[in-house]
């Protein structure tokens, strides 16, 4: 014996009500609408007297429905997933039908078959049909919503009463799977608290929040994009420790892509909330008009394509519609994700995925003199600052040489703007990564000075862009301390008063491109990075967010070549401000193209004989305020 609600789901399925079923009970509701009517109007004994002339006019209204339906197409969708379009469209069939019965009475007046109604017979005849046609569409949903819930739905409270909150309102009601019910809005305006929003409450977000949640048995708190800084407010940071030591699951809107405000918030678009949702930051605003201007229809070069900051520069440039990307990493496997990405979201791109090493100048010269890009953007970089403490030989072949063979092409075939990608590391250097960094400006600004100058024939212009770390790329200290979380712990920290600066990978992206269409070449570009946070701080933070108990920080000591805090300026250079309010420009000691150009191929040169030493004490008489910490290089301080 099959159950009420088998029979239920069956017959609310798309197959068992075809569009002639609705379009037959819209009928219906007109037909007794317009009887009703008459009843209403002329009483019941007059209307079986003249029920074949009454017969005839409703015939003829139900033509003027029918023709009605069919324009606006009310009879299309699917009941159960009705929407206020669909009640929309129903509202304009019936006042297109009304004006069609109110026109022929007004043409051909009522003859002996046809009965008399006036225009308040008709006007209340479209609204029995309106509130009829709108009920059964919202009964059938409320029914096909109750037969259908899931047993593990989780009551919801909303943050955010504006237009990002009440988007997600209507997906998690139009849902048919959705794990949420919505149970309430939250805000920290005191002026809308207890106002009725969709039916539903609207509460005060403070210090009670945690208490009014766990008493109205709601599970999970959903920030909408537009509320997601009342999270990363530090008075509010005791308010989510609460939430989570309640057990109250936080969901976010995905850092992948960020709302438009226009489009409705899918559900799949939330996620847990994690630490790099609540790390303090300003939203980055960034007119990209001049940079659409300047990457459409030209060829863009972009090295390190594979890498985290590489790759998000090829989806940006790419929705800039560049005639053809030229993309180049050593990476095979994460270049072949980038070649299938670009084929799948971009196949009208013509796209070029090389697989090579940026240092290898023959290859390097077959790719310029093949493609000649008018812009190139220059990420490739080893970044890790313990690796290349340990592989000097590497930070200078790769960064320092490899930045050397792609600039030099970039003049020898014409490219107009090279733009490098730098790091905070490269302020007062103490470790081999930072000094081979600062290096590669060195260069890259002499070669500018040099071709203003005259002394070198070309016309590329070189920018160079410097900030700090990314959150989520490769190799980051978020994704270590999840693992160590997932482990059990310890989660290890290397000091307890070290702090670093976070940006967002696209917001870095973004500022990256920008300053690539500023200033007419030789700028070094520095980028606000916000608020530093302490490590130790972050690893808290994550430890509970992440629900574990018990879990050990350990601080290991400073590791080769690492230092506290990254310096944005050298101590001795200026910034000046640009027309973006989070970029500045560094003014920083010039040096002559001969004598950098001449040092560091003696640089280049030394690595052959893989002497860590040697290669770093020649880094130290190219950036003489380049002072190593924590590391067996800083014998070559002491020697001076």
């Amino acid at each position: 014996m099959k159950s009420l609600k088998y029979y239920t789901n069956y017959y609310l399925s798309k197959a068992t009500l075809p569009y002639w079923t609705i379009l037959l009970l819209d009928c219906c509701i007109v037909t007794l609408s317009g009887l009703f009517t008459f009843c209403l109007h002329y009483g019941l004994p007059s209307t079986f007297a003249n029920f074949g002339h009454l017969a005839l006019t409703l015939a003829l209204f139900l033509l003027c429905f029918v023709f009605a339906f069919r324009v606006f197409h009310t009879y299309n969708g699917i009941i159960r997933y009705s929407s206020f379009s669909d009640l929309l469209r129903i509202g304009g069939a019936v006042l297109l039908a009304m004006a069609i019965e109110a026109l022929i009475y007004l043409v051909a007046p009522p003859d002996r078959w046809l009965l008399h109604y006036n225009f308040t017979d008709i006007v209340l005849m479209g609204l029995m049909v309106i509130a009829f046609m709108w009920g059964m569409r919202v009964w059938v949903k409320t029914i096909y919503e109750q037969v259908s819930k899931r047993s593990d739905v989780n009551n919801a409270y909303i943050l955010g009463v504006q237009s990002g909150g009440v988007s997600i309102a209507k997906s998690i009601r139009s849902a048919a799977d959705s794990p949420y019910r919505l149970a309430g809005f939250v805000t920290p305006d005191p002026v809308m608290r207890h106002v009725m929003l969709m039916g539903v409450k609207v509460h005060l977000f403070d210090e009670s929040l945690p208490d009014v949640m766990t008493a109205n048995d709601v599970t999970t708190l959903i920030v909408s994009p537009l509320t997601m800084d009342i999270l990363r407010r530090k008075e509010n940071e005791e308010v989510i420790n609460r939430l989570v030591d309640a057990g109250i699951k936080i969901m976010v809107m995905s850092q992948v892509r960020e709302w438009d405000g226009k489009e409705d918030i899918r559900l799949a678009d939330l996620h847990p909330v994690d630490v790099e949702d609540l790390l303090p930051r300003e939203k980055i605003e960034v007119d990209m008009k001049a940079a659409a201007e300047l990457i459409q229809g030209n060829v863009v070069m972009i090295t390190g394509a594979a890498g985290s900051i590489g790759s998000e520069m090829v989806r940006q440039i790419a929705t800039y519609r560049p005639s053809r990307m030229i993309l180049i990493d050593q990476a095979e496997t994460p270049m072949h994700d980038v070649r299938l990405e670009m084929r799948e979201k971009w196949p009208d791109i013509a796209t070029e995925t090389i697989v090579a090493t940026i240092t290898d100048r023959r290859l390097m010269r077959h790719i310029f003199s093949r493609h000649r890009p008018q812009y190139v953007f220059h990420a490739a970089a080893y970044k890790h600052v313990p690796m290349m403490e340990d592989n000097p030989y590497e930070a200078i072949i790769n960064n320092v040489d490899g930045t050397r063979v792609i600039a030099d092409l970039a003049v020898e075939f014409g490219t107009r703007k090279f733009v490098m990608v730098s790091t905070d590391k490269a302020v007062n250097p103490t470790n081999v990564m930072g000094c081979s960094k600062r290096i590669c400006e060195i260069y890259v600004q002499s070669l500018d000075k040099a071709i203003k100058d005259g002394l070198v024939k070309g016309d590329t212009q070189f920018v160079t862009t410097r900030f700090g770390n990314v959150l989520g790329s490769n190799g980051s200290v978020i994704p270590i301390f999840q693992k160590q979380i997932m482990k059990g712990g310890p989660v290890t920290v290397t000091h307890p008063d070290i702090i670093r600066f976070f940006m967002l990978i696209p917001e870095a992206c973004r500022l990256v491109i920008e300053a690539g269409t500023m200033g007419s070449g030789g700028e070094i570009y520095v980028f606000d990075m916000g608020e530093p946070v302490r490590i130790a701080d972050l690893a808290k933070r994550m430890i509970r967010l992440s629900g574990a108990k018990d879990i050990e920080i350990r601080f290991t000591g400073l590791r080769d070549g690492e230092k506290l805090y990254e310096e944005v300026l050298n101590d001795k250079e200026i910034t000046l401000p640009t027309f973006h309010p989070r970029i500045k420009v560094a003014k920083v000691r010039e040096y002559g193209f001969a004598e950098v150009s001449a040092r560091i191929e003696q640089l280049v040169e030394s690595t052959a004989g893989c002497d860590g030493m040697e290669i770093v004490r020649r880094m130290k008489k190219l950036v003489p305020e380049f002072r190593s910490q924590h590391s067996r290089y800083q014998i070559l301080d002491n020697k001076e």
